[in-house]
């Protein structure tokens, strides 16, 4: 079977993703031999020009921890084609090889770069608007241990955000799942939007799912009512009560509380969460439970 190229250099090898933006495969840059990872989607969709904005974002972000590189983006016959750097394991994958439960100091190592990682996008004058488990993935070889947030396609530039600020009516942004409050409301987002999703992530990770998912209406718009007045009831203390420590729902009030244009203190938040890891006594040492999990299963 001939092979199919991208550009004349990049070759499809599998397919290994699809979602909102088109489909994902594994490739080869065949003049440096290199694996890379290629989105797919019919030129003429809307999707086309999710992958032309998140190219234009990743090269704005170029040169931070974390933020995949863009090898090339162009036409191929029918379709719109983005090649970038090749990743590891969504926190999403990771999270079902760990049995769909991640340890205290697991959570803490993630929630560390995320807050890293977003903190970056931030400064640069952007939102994500999309932060979920399947956005953020491990690195490959020397960068297995980094976390890199990935998806930009819904991203926006946030520099001018007073012509955000009294705009209603808007879409709802993002996975609903981790859509924020605000989101909910359909308010144009705002930094701490994007934190908020974290932390329901960070839930997520330690309840195995949120109180929300699998509501049910008997219409679209009920259950769209549902999910938000559960989200508005239950505090950061609601969501995190039993599974996680007291800091995860200082976190989740903070994140809430920040209003539209307020930028977080991320060195507050990420001191929050390391004085945790210490006063529990963790190592930082990189062991997370998938790396563990893995050694066991190669010892055994």
């Amino acid at each position: 079977m001939k092979d199919i190229l991208i550009n004349g250099r990049y070759r499809v090898d599998r397919k290994i993703a699809a979602g909102g933006f088109g489909l994902v495969y594994s490739g080869t840059d065949l003049e440096s031999g290199e694996e890379v990872a290629i989105k797919l989607t019919r030129n003429g969709d809307e999707k086309a020009l999710l992958l032309r904005n998140e190219k234009e974002i990743c090269e704005a972000l170029s040169g931070g921890v974390g933020v995949p590189r863009v090898r090339w983006l162009g036409d191929e016959c029918e379709y719109c084609a983005l090649v970038q750097d090749a990743l590891g394991p969504s926190l999403e994958d990771l999270f079902n090889y760990c049995g769909r439960r991640f340890s205290l100091k697991t959570i803490l190592l993630v929630a560390d770069q995320a807050l890293s990682r977003v903190g970056y996008v931030h400064s640069t004058g952007f939102l994500h608007r999309d932060l979920k488990p399947e956005n953020l993935l491990l690195g490959v070889g020397g960068r297995g241990n980094t976390l890199h947030v990935i998806d930009f396609g819904l991203a926006v530039d946030f520099t001018d955000a007073e012509r955000y600020r009294d705009a209603e009516g808007v879409p709802r942004w993002g996975t609903r799942e981790y859509s924020s409050i605000r989101s909910e409301n359909h308010r144009h987002l705002s930094w701490g939007d994007d934190l908020e999703s974290l932390g329901y992530m960070f839930v997520y990770f330690a309840r195995g799912s949120l109180p929300w998912e699998g509501l049910r209406g008997r219409t679209a718009d009920e259950a769209d009512r549902s999910i938000k007045e559960m989200k508005e009831s239950l505090s950061g203390e609601a969501l995190c009560e039993g599974v996680l420590p007291r800091e995860f729902a200082r976190y989740i009030d903070y994140a809430r509380s920040l209003g539209f244009g307020e930028k977080p203190d991320y060195s507050y938040l990420r001191r929050l969460f390391r004085r945790l890891f210490a006063a529990e006594g963790f190592k930082r040492d990189n062991v997370f439970d998938w790396t563990e999990k893995r050694f066991h299963e190669i010892a055994s």
